[in-house]
């Protein structure tokens, strides 16, 4: 039966504002999948490309059979005939052009219409439903409609959370919101620095800097410290006014790249650092946000501006992925992060299958076994912090001088009481930090299982971005309909994978396709009679001391497999995996 309210509620709530806000989340918590909807347009253009062989028959194959255990159990796709109709259509293969292939046009168009009204409906019927499961359902539909997550965050939850909301309330609150249409708005881009001539100045959206500083003033606006050389006007369709500020962050991109192509003033074109929407109260960065794709070991390891002339393929591969968080544009930023993918993760000695082009596919299979590796630790990491009061556990981790000591007190606690004698108290994350804690109970107490569930979400994600890859360098195309979304995924993941990949390289001299063989072999031994344990997946094997024997109070064990990890003695956090936070103790805040 459906779990009581409000902690069900609560519980959904704390998982909607993980997936929307981009700063102070860790990975673990992030949003990996896309929607059924969305992915149903990701495979009707991937036929389209495979006729025009961008893609191969095989990746369209793997990914239309990856779709159908996505879709299988979708409630938004009905009960019946819609569901059933479906499943037929995809497991009798798709092609473009063919009867199929238009059928399945007819299919997503069906389905988008009132997807959420049906998920709503099915929750009364059948009310059990994992909260994760629907979180995720409502939050990556929401935004593979065209919603900005900030909007989402800022106004959706923080209304809801405020009203009390309910499930119920939820799931039909968002099933308003996403039958709202887009609608047009008037967004203003504002530059310090143009490139002289009448280039620019005879555009017919161009306007001097008086009636920038006139158009700010009569829309209510700010001018204080507003200093614009000249500005232009967009009309952008779109959700929410967040959502055509970001649309309107690309529109800005493109023209900064076009400004380079010039001979006189070249890269002259300098914005503003804020952008105005008509309607919206203040100003938005014109800065693309990063996409969170972090390599704190860089930092953590001392090695951040560690730069020689002699370059290493750590320093290639970091320097092809800077795309994904330093520019707006999305063509570089998967090229890039695929291409140090690539360069880390495939060989030439790898058999060639027919997965995808030359089997370069299996790149993100072993990132996907690295990910999956590196979740437990950096999840646990980050809750044995926040964990508060003062008992037991809190003595036990205070006491512990290594984070892996630390993760290991807190997966034993996991293994012998459950996350009962868990404490949260941080108001912006204690929820969140409740919701992490049972999943990682739900690890303990079947590794195999739960590993392998987050290996295939970071090989779907994965191989998402190597199939947009493709199409933007051997399709030539920046306008693929999920690539936006492709990015919001997989850049987390991709920085988590290379963060491991950087560590091991620089702390232990690890080639990256040796971690990935380490990798995949502990998860095919986690949980089984060698005591592997999930904090350890990544570490070499051999003999274990007993790591934070001496912070263990009496009765405090630590889980099988957890022993003996040798730490360098100057450096004992010199491992911090991606959650590592200031280390928080009762008379001392954290970080993140």
């Amino acid at each position: 039966m459906q779990p009581e309210e409000p902690a069900f509620a609560e519980h959904i709530l704390a998982r909607l504002t993980d997936y929307f806000l981009s700063e102070g989340v860790p990975w673990t918590r992030r949003l990996w999948d896309i929607g059924s909807i969305l992915g149903l347009e990701e495979l009707w253009e991937a036929c389209e490309w495979q006729s025009k062989k961008v893609l191969s028959a095989s990746a369209v194959s793997w990914q239309r059979s990856e779709l159908q255990r996505l879709v299988g159990p979708d409630r938004g796709m009905g009960d019946r005939e819609l569901r059933r109709e479906l499943m037929t259509l995809l497991q009798s293969g798709v092609v473009a052009p063919s009867p199929q292939h238009r059928r399945l046009r007819q299919h997503i168009d069906h389905a988008k219409v009132g997807y959420l009204d049906r998920w709503a409906g099915a929750l009364s019927v059948q009310p059990f439903v994992k909260p994760e499961r629907l979180a995720r359902t409502l939050a990556a539909h929401l935004l593979d409609l065209g919603f900005s997550a900030p909007y989402l965050a800022q106004h959706w939850v923080t209304h809801l959370r405020k009203a009390n909301a309910d499930t119920r309330t939820i799931v039909e609150s968002a099933a308003v919101l996403a039958a709202q249409s887009e609608q047009m708005h008037e967004v203003l881009v504002a530059f310090a620095r143009v490139p002289k001539g009448a280039a620019i100045a005879n555009h017919p959206r161009w306007m001097p800097s008086s009636q920038v500083v006139r158009w700010l003033q009569d829309n209510g606006l700010s001018t204080s410290g507003v200093r614009p050389a000249g500005g232009s006007i967009h009309f952008i369709s779109a959700r929410d006014p967040l959502a055509a500020a970001a649309k309107a962050r690309e529109v800005l991109e493109r023209m900064v790249a076009r400004a380079w192509f010039v001979r006189r003033g070249r890269g002259d074109l300098e914005p503003l650092d804020k952008l105005w929407v008509a309607g919206y109260p203040a100003a938005i960065s014109s800065e693309t946000p990063s996409r969170s794709a972090d390599v704190l070991s860089l930092a953590h390891n001392g090695q951040l501006l560690d730069i020689t002339m002699e370059r290493t393929i750590i320093d290639d591969a970091l320097e092809l992925a800077a795309p994904i968080n330093r520019g707006g544009l999305p063509g570089p930023a998967v090229a890039g992060g695929w291409a140090a993918v690539e360069s880390l993760l495939t060989h030439p000695g790898d058999p060639v299958d027919d997965e995808e082009r030359g089997g370069k596919a299996v790149a993100a299979d072993r990132l996907a076994a690295i990910v999956a590796c590196s979740w437990p630790r950096a999840e646990l990491t980050t809750l044995i912090h926040r964990h508060t009061g003062d008992d037991e556990l809190s003595g036990a981790r205070d006491r512990c001088e290594t984070n892996h000591d630390r993760s290991a007190v807190l997966l034993a606690e996991l293994q012998n009481y459950g996350v009962g004698r868990l404490t949260f108290a941080r108001r912006p994350t204690r929820r969140s930090d409740a919701a992490a804690a049972e999943r990682m109970y739900d690890l303990v107490r079947d590794p195999r299982r739960v590993l392998t569930e987050v290996q295939k979400a970071a090989q779907i994600a994965f191989r998402r971005l190597y199939r947009a890859r493709n199409v933007v360098l051997h399709g030539g195309s920046t306008s693929s309909v999920a690539l936006d979304a492709t990015l919001r995924t997989s850049a987390p993941l991709l920085g988590a994978g290379l963060d491991r990949v950087t560590h091991h390289y620089l702390e232990d001299q690890l080639e990256p396709l040796d971690v990935a063989a380490r990798a995949d072999m502990g998860l095919r031994l986690v949980g089984g009679e060698t005591g592997l344990s999930v904090i350890d997946l990544l570490q070499k094997p051999g003999p274990r001391n007993q790591p934070g024997a001496s912070a263990r109070p009496s009765g405090m064990a630590l889980p099988a497999g957890t022993a003996g990890r040798a730490e360098p003695p100057s450096t004992p956090d010199a491992d911090p995996q991606e959650a590592v936070l200031e280390p928080a103790t009762s008379a001392q805040g954290e970080h993140g």
